[in-house]
């Protein structure tokens, strides 16, 4: 508790006390007069308000007016709130070409943006708007780290388009470029499509890495019951912004904080639902990562195990037939957790931003007959998740794909290698690869790369072609959560580590088996040491970022089967900034 026995605020313990409270802090109190805030404005607690809105594109240009909601509810509930901007890097407009490698890195420059205008100014809470890939999972870091009390809200999906009498996303777009080039889709069409793929706001309008980690901070407890659901077109959503802001105000009275929310247990029950939703194999980089921030050891390997055993539930694109929306309206994130409580899949009794536990905030909800989007735990899409992990003597660390709706689960051929995802990108363009193949794109690790491109140009073209059933595609980079097809990402170790993908050669046999969990190299041992003993003696392959921010998250950055994070996390940490 924080309040006096009067009933007003006791900040002797808050962050804020150091710039609001006692003679010396006159000047700082100055500033907030310039301001407009009064002496109780002053005296009550300072709430951050961070958005990631930009004019970047339609995934957060709702942002700013959530915001804006959020911080009337911190008002409502007699906090003070104080908005601020971080930035966003959108995967969509980053596809293809250089921008991807500031997608990752833009990860941990909001949690570290965030982070320090937290600390600059001596914030005693935080409420967190995102709503595209690499935001939603930065702003939640923001908060483990700084395990100030804590509420999250998506800004929301898009809406589907509609296109020749059929709902279509983004991701119809990037597979027109496929059929396109393929001759399958006239250069007209293919102009008109794209004229009507995204219709307003919001995020990309599949189970996608936004709307993926969207259900996670449901899930994980961070964010509120229901509060992903609506699009973000839909003004009915501020008032979910409302409630957080006041939400956050009673998370602080209790000094509840997210690393109390975010337990094991909770991390558990997230991977749970990025399985049973078929969620983005992102999933497997960004809750590793979340984890590091609470102290929290939690890898790949965690997240696979769990998948394996989740059934596959939710019927959503890309592998699915509904967008986003269609989710929401049968019942979002809570009907979801209402089967899978019923079955034993997760966790009750972890405690979330409503104050309450996941079993008491689902009391009331009653499972929908009247729904064919979210599947029973008795009637799956399949009895395992959409997401599996592989390991073997190709991935030594692992590896992760997505394979929601498809029956192409093995596959065994000869390596077709690319340094890079421009040479991939052009062989599939000129349709220069044969059936069967495998094509490899490394050095487009975390490290690398670097930043850990997502391939989803190339991935979409191959789909477009209409042979994602007779090749697979392997790499050290990421495959967006659009991607379908036998795409394996995230092989660790990366080539530039010196893991075995580094030393694969065109023709070399790989074999895949995602059902068995196995990706191989059938390439003797002693070959591998020999092409290893050649590989050292040759000049290291550098990039050509060799300064700037690039060039530091490529310095700093760790493997991704841990979360690619750039610090030693929460374990290792001296002090924590909410007891400062």
């Amino acid at each position: 508790m924080h309040r006096n026995p009067d009933g007003s605020w006791d900040k002797s313990r808050l962050p804020s006390r150091h710039t609001t409270e006692g003679p010396a802090r006159a000047p700082h109190r100055s500033y907030y007069y310039a301001m407009g805030l009064g002496s109780r404005e002053i005296a009550q607690p300072f709430v951050g308000v961070a958005s990631c809105w930009n004019e970047a594109a339609p995934c957060n240009t709702t942002l700013m007016r959530q915001g804006h909601a959020a911080a009337e509810g911190v008002r409502r509930a007699g906090g003070t709130p104080r908005e601020f901007c971080t930035i966003t890097v959108t995967d969509g407009l980053a596809m293809g070409h250089e921008g991807m490698r500031s997608s990752l890195v833009s990860r941990e420059v909001i949690a570290d943006s965030v982070e320090l205008t937290m600390r600059g100014h001596a914030y005693d809470a935080l409420v967190g708007v995102a709503g595209c890939d690499k935001s939603l999972p930065g702003m939640m870091m923001a908060m483990l780290r700084l395990n100030v009390p804590s509420a999250f809200i998506y800004g929301g999906s898009i809406l589907p388009g509609n296109w020749q009498g059929r709902e279509v996303t983004v991701q119809d777009v990037f597979e027109g470029v496929g059929k396109h080039s393929a001759g399958e889709m006239s250069l007209e069409d293919l102009c008109d499509l794209e004229q009507h793929a995204c219709p307003g706001d919001g995020a990309c309008g599949g189970q996608y890495t936004a709307n993926t980690m969207a259900c996670v901070s449901e899930a994980i407890g961070l964010a509120l019951p229901l509060s992903s659901a609506l699009p973000a077109a839909y003004l009915d959503r501020d008032q979910y912004a409302i409630a957080s802001g006041e939400a956050v105000m009673a998370l602080l009275e209790r000094n509840l904080r997210p690393r109390d929310i975010c337990t094991r247990e909770a991390f558990e029950n997230a991977a749970v639902v990025i399985a049973a939703t078929g969620g983005s194999t992102n999933g497997g980089l960004h809750l590793p990562a979340m984890a590091h921030e609470a102290g929290i050891s939690f890898t790949l390997r965690d997240v696979c195990e769990i998948m394996k055993r989740t059934p596959y539930l939710a019927d959503l694109m890309p592998g699915g037939r509904y967008p986003a929306k269609k989710m929401g309206e049968a019942g979002g994130v809570p009907m979801l957790l209402r089967t899978l409580l019923d079955a034993g899949l997760i966790h009750g009794d972890c405690i979330t931003a409503t104050g309450k536990t996941i079993r008491e905030n689902l009391e009331g909800v009653v499972w929908r007959e009247d729904q064919d989007v979210i599947r029973p735990v008795s009637n799956p899409l399949s009895p395992t998740g959409g997401v599996v992990g592989l390991w073997g003597s190709l991935a030594p660390d692992g590896a992760i794909v997505k394979v929601a709706g498809s029956n192409h689960t093995k596959h065994r051929g000869p390596a077709r290698v690319f340094d890079g995802e421009e040479a991939a990108f052009a062989a599939v363009q000129a349709r220069d690869y044969k059936e069967n193949d495998v094509l490899v794109i490394r050095y487009e690790g975390p490290k690398g790369g670097p930043g850990m491109r997502e391939m989803l140009s190339t991935t979409a073209a191959i789909f477009g072609q209409g042979i994602s059933d007779k090749v697979a595609l392997i790499t050290d980079g990421r495959f967006s959560g659009a991607t379908r097809g036998l795409c394996i990402g995230h092989v660790g170790p990366e080539a530039a580590d010196g893991g075995p993908i580094g030393l694969v050669k065109d023709g070399d046999i790989i074999s895949i088996d995602a059902d068995a969990g196995t990706i191989e190299l059938e390439v003797d041992p002693i070959e591998m040491e020999n092409r290893a003993r050649q590989l050292a003696k040759e000049e290291p392959r550098r990039t050509i970022y060799t300064s700037g921010a690039l060039w530091k998250f490529a310095r700093t950055v760790g493997p991704a089967h841990l979360g690619a994070v750039t610090h030693p996390g929460g374990a290792a940490e001296g002090h924590m900034y909410a007891d400062i």
